[in-house]
């Protein structure tokens, strides 16, 4: 592939922190990268990472110092850094529909991962300037109050969006059913449409989207016919067209992954998509074809609406990641991907 090929291929690092320190341990940084690194598929390798803030693979901490050691530690495997990931979960932020100083907490933490990929985009090694967020709030505690609830988060995420437009930075709010006021794709639009920011835009995942047609946490909003059966790709294709045809203007990140039809937690994540490996036998996604309704639009042609795209395999079991083949499998995946939807330049 010519190094000019679009997008680029990332994998993600949050991972081996998220749904682990419970009943499994955290898989270090170091390790992810080297797995990243090292995977190789007919001379085709990851282009980089998207990089999760969190303690204690990257602290939060915008100091030079620890931003050339962030520098040197990943560009050190021949990786670059795409998307960040603001840790806006308390304690260190708070439920953007919460108290103010809960808001408040939200507000100063992506504050801070602005300046944090602001500084890693002059050094040369941040290729986007996409940060992800969500609610950091519950559905259950956002239904007690649906209209001044969601009104609260769009006003935080109002407050974030200035903050880090500061420095040059987008925020990316993740579909997911487990965050209040983005439960759903209705509720995903009302939310980012009520923010009314230039710099704000929605992370697909291919995953967590999925379960957005099945109506979990707001069946009131389920796209997919209530006698769904699973071998009517038919109408899953209607599903997604519809799904994507509302959020992909939204879309400025995304994330291939497969599903199963159920939703999953681990550790102190509630349940949402469950992420599964491309070869999982149960898995509903069509990867490479399902893909193109977020990656062009009802014509056909291409969005090029972001520059890469990255595998999430969240909560995946430790035993799955510390294999070496389970990276090759995913880069494989993704060079398919490539190969039908990207772009020379």
């Amino acid at each position: 592939m010519s190094k000019h090929t679009f997008p680029k291929l990332h994998n993600a690092t949050w991972p081996g922190i998220v749904g682990k320190g419970d009943h499994e341990p955290i898989i270090s940084l170091d390790e992810l990268l080297e797995k990243t690194a090292a995977a190789n598929v007919n001379g085709v390798k990851f282009d980089g990472v998207d990089l999760g803030l969190f303690d204690p693979h990257v602290k939060l901490d915008t100091s030079d110092d620890h931003i050339s050691w962030v520098v040197d530690k990943i560009g050190g495997y021949g990786l670059e850094i795409g998307t960040l990931v603001a840790p806006i979960w308390p304690p260190d932020g708070g439920s953007a529909m919460g108290s103010q100083a809960d808001r408040d907490r939200f507000v100063d933490v992506v504050k801070r991962a602005a300046e944090f990929g602001y500084k890693l985009r002059k050094q040369g090694i941040r290729t986007n300037n996409v940060i992800r967020i969500d609610s950091a709030s519950g559905v259950e505690d956002w239904s007690k109050n649906p209209l001044e609830n969601t009104k609260l988060i769009a006003d935080t995420f109002r407050r974030a969006c200035d903050a880090a437009a500061e420095y040059g930075e987008r925020l990316a709010a993740e579909g997911e059913i487990c965050w209040g006021g983005m439960q759903s794709w209705r509720k995903m639009l009302d939310t980012l449409e009520m923010v009314d920011r230039e710099n704000i835009g929605f992370q697909a995942d291919m995953s967590h989207t999925f379960l957005y047609l099945l109506g979990y946490n707001s069946p009131e909003d389920r796209i997919l016919k209530a006698d769904f059966e699973w071998s009517d790709r038919e109408e899953l294709e209607r599903g997604l067209q519809f799904l994507t045809s509302q959020l992909r203007p939204w879309t400025i990140d995304f994330h291939v992954a497969q599903n199963d039809g159920t939703v999953f937690g681990s550790g102190s994540h509630d349940k949402t998509g469950r992420h599964c490996l491309p070869t999982d036998p149960n898995g509903k996604l069509d990867i490479v074809k399902d893909a193109g309704y977020w990656l062009r639009d009802e014509q056909g042609k291409l969005t090029k609406a972001f520059n890469h795209i990255c595998w999430d395999g969240c909560m995946f079991p430790n035993e799955v990641m510390h294999k070496q083949e389970t990276w090759n499998s995913i880069l494989e995946t993704l060079i398919k991907v490539r190969d039908q939807h990207g772009w020379s330049e």
